[in-house]
């Protein structure tokens, strides 16, 4: 009986590869073939701010503060307006506060 020739080293190297790697692409190699969905907020969803802002009277940073937010205070967006600086700012409504304070309008640097 004759003595097979060995495995050219590519053949080696081409069937590691694909031994390595081809199971990251099937379902049950763990990975995920559609891209997760990205949530967008909705219109009638409340916004949360990320830290402590002031609500002030006016679209200017120079307008007097009317109160503070708190970071997890939900707020309704009324409108959305934009400075000639370029700056965008977003109108909106505290909910009412504990004791039936009533609801509180004003403007927040976006």
């Amino acid at each position: 009986m004759g003595r097979r020739p060995a495995p050219a080293p590519w053949r080696w190297a081409a069937l590691l590869g694909f031994a390595l790697i081809a199971p990251v692409t099937l379902p049950a190699g763990g990975a995920e073939r559609r891209q997760p969905e990205v949530r967008r907020r909705q219109a009638g969803e409340p916004l949360l701010p990320a830290s402590v802002r002031s609500l002030q009277a006016a679209p200017e940073c120079q307008a007097p503060a009317l109160a503070l937010l708190a970071a997890d205070e939900p707020l309704r967006v009324l409108r959305s307006w934009s400075d000639a600086g370029g700056e965008r700012w977003l109108q909106v409504e505290a909910a009412p506060g504990p004791g039936l304070t009533p609801a509180r309008r004003g403007w927040l640097a976006a």
